[in-house]
Protein backbone atom coordinates (compact mmCIF):
# COMPACT_ATOMS: atom_id res chain seq x y z
CA UNK A 1 0.00 0.00 0.00
CA UNK A 2 1.61 3.30 -1.05
CA UNK A 3 2.02 5.97 1.59
CA UNK A 4 0.26 9.32 1.20
CA UNK A 5 2.44 12.36 0.56
CA UNK A 6 1.91 14.73 3.47
CA UNK A 7 2.94 18.28 4.20
CA UNK A 8 4.37 17.77 7.68
CA UNK A 9 3.79 20.93 9.70
CA UNK A 10 3.59 19.39 13.15
CA UNK A 11 6.21 19.37 15.90
CA UNK A 12 8.20 16.72 14.02
CA UNK A 13 9.02 14.91 11.90
CA UNK A 14 9.36 17.56 9.21
CA UNK A 15 9.61 16.92 5.48
CA UNK A 16 13.23 15.94 4.85
CA UNK A 17 15.60 17.80 2.59
CA UNK A 18 15.67 16.19 -0.90
CA UNK A 19 19.37 15.52 -0.39
CA UNK A 20 18.59 13.42 2.68
CA UNK A 21 15.88 11.46 0.85
CA UNK A 22 18.21 10.77 -2.07
CA UNK A 23 20.96 9.63 0.29
CA UNK A 24 18.68 6.97 1.75
CA UNK A 25 18.56 5.31 -1.67
CA UNK A 26 22.34 4.93 -1.91
CA UNK A 27 23.82 1.41 -1.76
CA UNK A 28 24.22 0.27 1.82
CA UNK A 29 27.69 0.07 3.33
CA UNK A 30 28.87 -1.89 6.34
CA UNK A 31 29.32 -0.01 9.59
CA UNK A 32 33.07 -0.82 9.60
CA UNK A 33 33.56 -0.11 5.89
CA UNK A 34 36.33 2.50 5.42
CA UNK A 35 34.09 4.42 3.02
CA UNK A 36 31.35 4.68 5.65
CA UNK A 37 33.81 5.61 8.41
CA UNK A 38 35.02 8.47 6.21
CA UNK A 39 31.41 9.66 5.82
CA UNK A 40 30.93 9.33 9.59
CA UNK A 41 34.03 11.44 10.24
CA UNK A 42 32.80 14.12 7.85
CA UNK A 43 29.34 14.02 9.42
CA UNK A 44 30.87 14.71 12.84
CA UNK A 45 32.86 17.61 11.37
CA UNK A 46 29.68 19.05 9.86
CA UNK A 47 27.87 18.65 13.18
CA UNK A 48 30.58 20.70 14.87
CA UNK A 49 29.93 23.49 12.39
CA UNK A 50 26.16 23.41 12.99
CA UNK A 51 26.54 23.13 16.79
CA UNK A 52 29.16 25.94 16.58
CA UNK A 53 31.65 23.97 18.65
CA UNK A 54 35.14 22.56 18.61
CA UNK A 55 34.22 19.68 20.96
CA UNK A 56 36.04 16.55 19.82
CA UNK A 57 33.29 14.27 21.16
CA UNK A 58 30.53 15.30 18.75
CA UNK A 59 28.65 12.48 17.05
CA UNK A 60 25.33 11.20 15.70
CA UNK A 61 24.02 8.88 18.41
CA UNK A 62 21.85 5.91 17.41
CA UNK A 63 18.32 6.76 18.52
CA UNK A 64 15.97 9.74 18.52
CA UNK A 65 16.33 12.91 20.58
CA UNK A 66 15.08 11.18 23.71
CA UNK A 67 18.03 8.79 23.44
CA UNK A 68 20.30 11.82 23.31
CA UNK A 69 18.65 13.19 26.43
CA UNK A 70 19.12 9.92 28.26
CA UNK A 71 22.74 9.64 27.06
CA UNK A 72 23.63 13.03 28.53
CA UNK A 73 22.11 12.21 31.90
CA UNK A 74 23.30 8.62 32.28
CA UNK A 75 26.87 9.54 31.31
CA UNK A 76 27.11 12.58 33.58
CA UNK A 77 25.05 11.61 36.65
CA UNK A 78 25.59 9.04 39.37
CA UNK A 79 23.27 8.14 42.27
CA UNK A 80 23.29 10.87 44.90
CA UNK A 81 24.31 13.66 42.52
CA UNK A 82 22.27 16.86 42.45
CA UNK A 83 20.71 17.90 39.15
CA UNK A 84 19.11 21.34 38.69
CA UNK A 85 16.54 21.24 35.90
CA UNK A 86 14.49 24.00 34.31
CA UNK A 87 10.90 22.85 33.81
CA UNK A 88 8.42 24.91 31.79
CA UNK A 89 6.99 22.21 29.54
CA UNK A 90 6.85 18.50 28.76
CA UNK A 91 10.51 18.11 27.90
CA UNK A 92 11.77 19.91 30.97
CA UNK A 93 9.57 17.53 32.97
CA UNK A 94 11.06 14.62 31.04
CA UNK A 95 14.57 15.78 31.93
CA UNK A 96 13.54 15.70 35.60
CA UNK A 97 12.26 12.15 35.26
CA UNK A 98 15.36 10.88 33.48
CA UNK A 99 17.60 12.49 36.10
CA UNK A 100 15.49 10.93 38.86
CA UNK A 101 15.88 7.50 37.29
CA UNK A 102 19.66 8.04 37.34
CA UNK A 103 19.37 8.31 41.12
CA UNK A 104 19.94 12.07 41.21
CA UNK A 105 18.39 14.50 43.67
CA UNK A 106 16.43 16.76 41.33
CA UNK A 107 15.99 20.47 42.03
CA UNK A 108 13.20 21.79 39.79
CA UNK A 109 13.19 25.43 38.68
CA UNK A 110 9.67 25.85 37.35
CA UNK A 111 7.81 28.35 35.20
CA UNK A 112 4.26 28.20 33.90
CA UNK A 113 3.70 26.69 30.48
CA UNK A 114 4.00 29.26 27.70
CA UNK A 115 6.44 31.45 29.65
CA UNK A 116 10.25 31.42 29.43
CA UNK A 117 12.54 30.44 32.27
CA UNK A 118 14.54 33.21 33.91
CA UNK A 119 18.18 32.07 33.59
CA UNK A 120 19.05 33.99 36.75
CA UNK A 121 16.79 31.65 38.73
CA UNK A 122 18.80 28.70 37.42
CA UNK A 123 22.03 30.42 38.44
CA UNK A 124 20.58 31.20 41.87
CA UNK A 125 19.64 27.54 42.27
CA UNK A 126 23.23 26.60 41.50
CA UNK A 127 24.51 29.05 44.10
CA UNK A 128 22.16 27.42 46.62
CA UNK A 129 23.41 23.97 45.53
CA UNK A 130 27.07 24.55 44.56
CA UNK A 131 27.69 20.80 44.63
CA UNK A 132 25.21 20.30 41.77
CA UNK A 133 26.62 18.06 39.06
CA UNK A 134 24.69 19.82 36.31
CA UNK A 135 22.12 22.42 35.33
CA UNK A 136 19.86 21.29 32.49
CA UNK A 137 17.48 23.34 30.38
CA UNK A 138 15.52 22.99 27.14
CA UNK A 139 16.51 25.64 24.61
CA UNK A 140 13.39 25.28 22.43
CA UNK A 141 10.52 23.78 24.43
CA UNK A 142 8.62 21.77 21.82
CA UNK A 143 5.47 21.44 23.92
CA UNK A 144 4.90 25.20 24.25
CA UNK A 145 6.86 26.99 21.53
CA UNK A 146 8.97 28.93 24.04
CA UNK A 147 12.64 29.81 23.57
CA UNK A 148 14.59 29.72 26.82
CA UNK A 149 17.62 32.01 27.00
CA UNK A 150 20.89 30.07 27.34
CA UNK A 151 23.68 32.65 26.97
CA UNK A 152 23.63 33.91 30.61
CA UNK A 153 24.22 30.37 31.83
CA UNK A 154 27.78 30.63 30.55
CA UNK A 155 28.51 31.81 34.12
CA UNK A 156 28.43 28.11 35.11
CA UNK A 157 31.85 27.77 33.48
CA UNK A 158 33.23 29.46 36.60
CA UNK A 159 31.81 26.66 38.76
CA UNK A 160 32.14 22.87 38.91
CA UNK A 161 28.57 22.49 37.61
CA UNK A 162 28.08 21.35 34.02
CA UNK A 163 25.55 22.92 31.64
CA UNK A 164 23.33 20.51 29.66
CA UNK A 165 21.08 21.93 26.92
CA UNK A 166 18.33 20.28 24.87
CA UNK A 167 18.60 21.60 21.29
CA UNK A 168 16.23 19.06 19.71
CA UNK A 169 13.96 21.69 18.15
CA UNK A 170 16.50 24.49 17.80
CA UNK A 171 19.57 23.04 16.06
CA UNK A 172 19.61 24.21 12.45
CA UNK A 173 16.60 26.49 12.90
CA UNK A 174 17.68 29.25 15.28
CA UNK A 175 21.09 30.29 16.61
CA UNK A 176 22.78 27.64 18.75
CA UNK A 177 26.21 28.59 20.11
CA UNK A 178 27.58 25.64 22.06
CA UNK A 179 31.04 27.09 22.65
CA UNK A 180 29.87 30.69 22.89
CA UNK A 181 27.33 29.80 25.58
CA UNK A 182 29.64 27.48 27.50
CA UNK A 183 27.45 24.41 26.98
CA UNK A 184 29.08 21.22 28.29
CA UNK A 185 26.65 18.69 26.82
CA UNK A 186 23.90 19.01 24.28
CA UNK A 187 21.68 16.70 22.29
CA UNK A 188 19.39 17.23 19.33
CA UNK A 189 17.27 15.21 16.90
CA UNK A 190 17.42 14.78 13.15
CA UNK A 191 13.69 14.99 12.39
CA UNK A 192 13.15 18.67 13.05
CA UNK A 193 15.20 21.60 11.73
CA UNK A 194 17.97 19.31 10.44
CA UNK A 195 15.50 17.94 7.87
CA UNK A 196 16.27 14.21 8.19
CA UNK A 197 13.90 11.35 9.09
CA UNK A 198 13.85 10.45 12.81
CA UNK A 199 16.44 7.99 14.07
CA UNK A 200 19.58 9.86 15.14
CA UNK A 201 20.43 12.21 17.99
CA UNK A 202 23.42 14.51 17.45
CA UNK A 203 25.30 14.82 20.75
CA UNK A 204 28.27 16.96 21.78
CA UNK A 205 30.35 16.79 24.98
CA UNK A 206 32.86 19.41 26.13
CA UNK A 207 36.28 18.52 27.56
CA UNK A 208 34.80 19.23 31.03
CA UNK A 209 32.01 16.74 30.37
CA UNK A 210 34.47 14.16 29.05
CA UNK A 211 36.60 14.56 32.19
CA UNK A 212 33.48 13.97 34.28
CA UNK A 213 32.70 10.84 32.25
CA UNK A 214 36.22 9.51 32.70
CA UNK A 215 36.23 10.13 36.46
CA UNK A 216 33.00 8.31 37.31
CA UNK A 217 33.03 6.02 40.33
CA UNK A 218 30.49 3.65 38.76
CA UNK A 219 30.09 2.44 35.18
CA UNK A 220 27.49 4.23 33.08
CA UNK A 221 24.19 2.53 33.87
CA UNK A 222 23.36 2.09 30.16
CA UNK A 223 25.84 -0.01 28.19
CA UNK A 224 24.25 0.97 24.88
CA UNK A 225 24.54 4.72 25.60
CA UNK A 226 27.95 4.63 27.29
CA UNK A 227 29.87 7.34 25.44
CA UNK A 228 33.20 6.15 26.82
CA UNK A 229 32.65 3.00 24.75
CA UNK A 230 31.05 4.65 21.72
CA UNK A 231 33.94 7.12 21.52
CA UNK A 232 36.27 4.23 20.70
CA UNK A 233 34.16 3.48 17.62
CA UNK A 234 33.66 7.01 16.28
CA UNK A 235 37.26 8.22 16.67
CA UNK A 236 40.85 7.09 16.56
CA UNK A 237 43.01 5.24 14.09
CA UNK A 238 41.66 1.89 15.30
CA UNK A 239 37.86 1.70 15.47
CA UNK A 240 36.48 -0.62 18.14
CA UNK A 241 33.08 -2.13 17.33
CA UNK A 242 30.38 -1.17 19.81
CA UNK A 243 27.03 -1.61 18.05
CA UNK A 244 25.86 -1.63 14.44
CA UNK A 245 25.53 2.01 13.45
CA UNK A 246 22.42 3.03 11.46
CA UNK A 247 24.48 3.51 8.32
CA UNK A 248 21.76 4.79 5.98
CA UNK A 249 20.61 7.36 8.54
CA UNK A 250 24.13 8.68 9.02
CA UNK A 251 24.53 9.03 5.25
CA UNK A 252 21.20 10.92 5.12
CA UNK A 253 22.29 13.21 7.95
CA UNK A 254 25.58 13.85 6.19
CA UNK A 255 23.68 14.92 3.07
CA UNK A 256 21.23 17.17 4.95
CA UNK A 257 24.02 18.88 6.87
CA UNK A 258 25.69 19.49 3.54
CA UNK A 259 22.50 21.15 2.26
CA UNK A 260 22.30 23.38 5.33
CA UNK A 261 25.94 24.39 5.14
CA UNK A 262 25.69 25.03 1.39
CA UNK A 263 22.73 27.34 2.07
CA UNK A 264 24.67 28.91 4.93
CA UNK A 265 23.78 28.40 8.57
CA UNK A 266 22.83 32.03 9.09
CA UNK A 267 20.70 31.92 5.93
CA UNK A 268 18.89 28.83 7.25
CA UNK A 269 18.21 30.64 10.53
CA UNK A 270 16.89 33.66 8.60
CA UNK A 271 14.62 31.44 6.48
CA UNK A 272 13.09 29.84 9.57
CA UNK A 273 12.62 33.28 11.15
CA UNK A 274 10.94 34.75 8.06
CA UNK A 275 8.36 32.00 7.59
CA UNK A 276 7.69 31.64 11.31
CA UNK A 277 7.01 35.32 11.88
CA UNK A 278 4.78 35.45 8.81
CA UNK A 279 2.72 32.51 10.09
CA UNK A 280 2.38 34.04 13.54
CA UNK A 281 1.28 37.37 12.08
CA UNK A 282 -1.34 35.91 9.74
CA UNK A 283 -2.79 33.30 12.12
CA UNK A 284 -4.35 36.15 14.09
CA UNK A 285 -6.45 37.06 11.04
CA UNK A 286 -8.08 33.61 11.30
CA UNK A 287 -8.98 33.90 14.97
CA UNK A 288 -5.98 32.05 16.43
CA UNK A 289 -4.27 33.61 19.46
CA UNK A 290 -0.57 33.03 20.07
CA UNK A 291 0.32 31.33 23.35
CA UNK A 292 3.83 32.68 23.87
CA UNK A 293 4.58 36.38 24.55
CA UNK A 294 6.35 38.30 21.80
CA UNK A 295 10.11 38.11 22.12
CA UNK A 296 10.08 34.53 23.40
CA UNK A 297 8.38 32.76 20.47
CA UNK A 298 10.11 30.10 18.43
CA UNK A 299 9.82 30.82 14.69
CA UNK A 300 10.12 27.10 13.90
CA UNK A 301 7.40 25.93 16.33
CA UNK A 302 4.31 28.08 16.88
CA UNK A 303 1.72 27.39 19.56
CA UNK A 304 -1.66 29.02 19.07
CA UNK A 305 -4.99 28.82 20.87
CA UNK A 306 -7.78 27.61 18.59
CA UNK A 307 -10.42 30.06 17.39
CA UNK A 308 -13.56 30.27 19.48
CA UNK A 309 -15.90 27.39 18.67
CA UNK A 310 -13.31 25.36 16.76
CA UNK A 311 -12.99 21.68 17.64
CA UNK A 312 -9.39 20.49 17.74
CA UNK A 313 -9.87 16.90 16.55
CA UNK A 314 -12.40 17.77 13.84
CA UNK A 315 -10.30 20.58 12.40
CA UNK A 316 -7.03 18.64 12.38
CA UNK A 317 -8.76 15.63 10.80
CA UNK A 318 -10.17 17.79 8.00
CA UNK A 319 -6.81 19.44 7.45
CA UNK A 320 -5.16 16.03 7.13
CA UNK A 321 -7.78 14.21 5.08
CA UNK A 322 -8.76 17.02 2.69
CA UNK A 323 -5.48 18.89 2.28
CA UNK A 324 -2.86 16.36 3.39
CA UNK A 325 -1.45 18.75 5.99
CA UNK A 326 -0.36 17.55 9.42
CA UNK A 327 -0.23 19.90 12.40
CA UNK A 328 0.26 18.94 16.02
CA UNK A 329 -2.24 19.07 18.85
CA UNK A 330 -1.43 20.45 22.26
CA UNK A 331 0.21 18.43 25.01
CA UNK A 332 -0.63 18.38 28.69
CA UNK A 333 -2.70 21.37 29.75
CA UNK A 334 -2.77 22.58 26.13
CA UNK A 335 -4.43 19.38 24.84
CA UNK A 336 -7.58 20.08 22.84
CA UNK A 337 -7.09 23.84 23.20
CA UNK A 338 -4.01 24.75 21.18
CA UNK A 339 -2.07 23.67 18.13
CA UNK A 340 1.65 23.25 17.60
CA UNK A 341 2.58 24.23 14.05
CA UNK A 342 6.09 23.39 12.89
CA UNK A 343 8.01 25.10 10.10
CA UNK A 344 11.23 23.17 10.32
CA UNK A 345 13.98 22.10 7.98
CA UNK A 346 12.77 21.65 4.41
CA UNK A 347 9.21 22.42 5.59
CA UNK A 348 10.29 25.96 6.55
CA UNK A 349 9.27 27.44 3.20
CA UNK A 350 6.94 30.24 2.11
CA UNK A 351 4.87 27.71 0.17
CA UNK A 352 4.22 25.78 3.40
CA UNK A 353 2.79 28.90 5.05
CA UNK A 354 0.74 29.82 2.00
CA UNK A 355 -0.66 26.29 1.69
CA UNK A 356 -1.57 26.01 5.36
CA UNK A 357 -3.17 29.44 5.58
CA UNK A 358 -5.14 28.81 2.38
CA UNK A 359 -6.52 25.56 3.77
CA UNK A 360 -7.38 27.16 7.10
CA UNK A 361 -9.25 29.96 5.37
CA UNK A 362 -11.45 27.30 3.79
CA UNK A 363 -11.99 25.43 7.06
CA UNK A 364 -12.23 28.23 9.63
CA UNK A 365 -15.13 30.49 8.67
Amino acid sequence: MPLTDRLLLGPGPSNPYPEATAALARPLLGHMDPEFLSILDDTMARLRLVFRTDHALTLPLSGTGSAGMEACFVNLLEPGDTAIVGANGVFGDRMCEVARRCGADVVRVEEQWGMPLDPQRLLEAQREHPQARLVAVVHAETSTGVENEIAPLRALQDTDTLLVVDTVTSLGGIPVEIDGWGVDASYSGTQKCLGVPPGLSPVTFSPRAVTRLQSRERPVQSWYLDLSLIANYVSGATRVYHHTAPVAMVVALHAALGAILDEGLEAAWARHHAVGTRLQRELAELGFRLVVPEGHRLPELTTAWLPDGADDATLRKALLEIYGIEVGGGLGEFAGKAWRIGLMGNSARERSVTTLLGALRELVR
